[in-house]
């Protein structure tokens, strides 16, 4: 028999570790598999993941606070992650002195919740965890309530539907390309099936199934499989295989939900990469629409997420991926976004539909490229990325090598990070999310130039390593050269040209980087130049040398 797939959820305080032992140890007349989470973003992707996959949610509240936020927290993140089936325990009601009254004002104030969120049929029952009354067996103290115990109403509770489209994950291809490995994420499989490679789109027929091996008359989700194919399609592993005759969807933008879990807030513009369904593409939040007050279900303007918030947002990946939208398909809707510097995972996501933007604008083919303009100006075209700390030199170096480049004839554009704040991003200020925002649009641009066949030079703070990176995902392989301009914090005070530093620690200045604000190292630069032991000529003379080192002043 297949289990029952559960998720208990509640804070510390509400018994809800006493209730699971219970459960776990119950003759049940159908098996249960009891996942726990908090919601806490401490335990982040693996409770939500935990309730992603989950039947029933059991909510464990406190009859003694009257029910408490956590309690619509877990809930809302039942809801949202598809779960229809819960259960409401009133815990510890054999601790309050008119049992009855608080059952009833716990159980009034979170239906109309649940209805609220579209939770679904939710059934409460009373117990008493900890002395077991109610859980196992029925409680004699409490002749009010007439309704089944906490376990009859789990061996009664249907499974969660299971999506009935055929989606395979390709995890390995046979060296001939004729053979496909991997689980059946949802769906049924059998010979004669006709079957699509997406987001490619070619298309074959299923010639064997077989199952640890052995020839079988269909497979279903959760069944690892090889499926032999009448033609070579040898798709790549990451790839989906549908029927063709129900396809998922395909595109590169969309719009979802996010579930925050890092304790490092989320930023629109910054790269990520995205996982799901066997799929990884590197990916950025391009518009946070708003975030969710999970209480009062209000929707709220916001330019960042923190740990534990939920959130709405547009994504944009760098290639198309397949997909369902997370209500119809849960195995192929849900994602995880994964930090590329760290390969910490931040967050788990629903994908809710691809924007039309996706299918209605396509890069224009043109036919003067990169390369033709390289060529014309008999140069390779690169990003020369200067970052530190303000008064590190980055400005002043950055010139004197434009200087040495237009000498050698070589074509050239310096974006200054002040020049920048005057035009461009005259309108942003010095907020982590602002700061964000300038290195984006600064880096989009330099990409322009570099696609124009220029040696483009940036001299940005960029004190962020996650934007930096975002910013080397623009270019191509060898394009992207990172100097550190690596100047103590104690020497850059001392030189402050701008009497910057001055005002920063006399509070005037907010957010300023390495006062208020952080300066992420670089781990690994392309050329680290110490302006302590180097003036800043040396320094330019290390920048020209490095280039010719790596190819960069050869003709393009």
């Amino acid at each position: 028999m297949i289990p029952l797939r559960l998720f208990v959820c509640g804070s510390a305080q509400v018994g809800k570790a006493t209730l699971m032992r219970r459960l776990r140890s119950a003759p049940a007349r159908r098996p249960l598999a009891v996942a726990e989470t908090t919601a806490a973003a401490a335990e982040g992707l693996g409770a939500l993941a935990a309730a992603s996959g989950a039947d029933a949610a059991i909510i464990v509240v406190d009859a003694r606070l009257g029910g408490e936020p956590q309690a619509h927290r877990h809930s809302y993140l039942a809801a949202l992650l598809g779960v229809r089936t819960a259960v409401l325990a009133v815990n510890k009601l054999d601790l309050v002195d008119d049992a009855e009254a608080a059952f009833g004002a716990v159980v009034a104030s979170f239906v109309a919740f649940a209805r609220a969120i579209g939770l679904g049929d939710v059934t409460a029952v009373p117990i008493a965890a900890l002395a077991g009354d109610n859980v196992l067996a029925p409680c004699e103290r409490w002749p009010w309530y007439g309704g089944p115990t906490l376990l009859e109403v789990l061996e009664a509770a249907p499974h969660a539907p299971a999506s009935a489209v055929f989606r395979l994950p390709v995890r390995a291809v046979s060296s001939d390309g004729g053979e496909v490995h991997g689980t059946v994420a949802s769906g049924r499989v059998a010979p004669g099936d006709r079957v699509r490679v997406q987001p490619g789109g070619r298309e074959s027929s299923v010639v064997r199934v077989l199952v640890d091996g052995v020839a079988v008359e269909a497979a279903v989700a959760g069944a690892e499989v090889t499926l032999a194919l009448a033609d070579a399609l040898a798709p790549s592993p990451g790839d989906l295989l549908s029927k063709a005759e129900s396809p998922a969807e395909v595109a590169d933008q969309f719009e979802a939900t996010v579930v925050w879990t890092s304790d490092e807030p989320l930023f629109p513009h910054r790269a990520y990469r995205l996982a799901l369904a066997g799929q990884q593409v590197d990916a950025t939040i391009t518009d946070l629409k708003y975030k969710v007050h999970v209480s009062t279900l209000d929707h709220l303007a916001a330019k960042k997420l923190e740990q534990g918030e939920i959130g709405v947002c547009n994504l944009a990946l760098a290639r198309p991926i397949a997909f369902d939208p997370y209500v119809t398909n849960r195995a192929t809707g849900g994602f995880t976004l994964v930090d590329r510097a760290t390969g910490t995972p931040v967050a788990a996501g629903m994908l809710h539909f691809a924007l039309r933007r996706a299918h209605n604008i396509h890069m224009q083919a043109v036919d003067v490229n990169k390369a033709s303009r390289a060529a014309q100006k008999g140069q390779r075209p690169c990003a020369l990325w200067f970052t530190g700390l303000s008064g590190a030199g980055k400005s002043t170096i950055a010139n004197l090598v434009e200087k040495r480049l237009f000498a050698l004839g070589r074509h050239t554009y310096l974006l200054d990070g002040d020049n920048v704040r005057h035009g461009l991003n005259k309108n942003l200020g010095f907020t982590e999310a602002d700061r964000v925002e300038n290195i984006r649009r600064a880096a989009e641009v330099a990409k322009l130039m570099v696609d124009a066949g220029l040696i483009v030079l940036t001299a940005f703070i960029s004190p962020f390593a996650a934007d930096r990176a975002m910013a080397r995902s623009l270019f191509a392989a060898g394009e992207f050269v990172e100097i550190h301009v690596d100047t103590p914090l104690h020497v850059a005070e001392q030189r402050d040209v701008k009497g910057l530093y001055r005002k920063a620690r006399r509070g005037e200045l907010r957010n300023f980087t390495g006062i208020d604000s952080p300066y992420e190292v670089p781990q690994e630069p392309e050329l680290r130049v110490d302006t302590v032991d180097r003036t800043a000529d040396e320094a330019a003379d290390l920048v020209v040398a490095t280039m010719a080192a790596l190819g960069l002043l050869e003709p393009g």
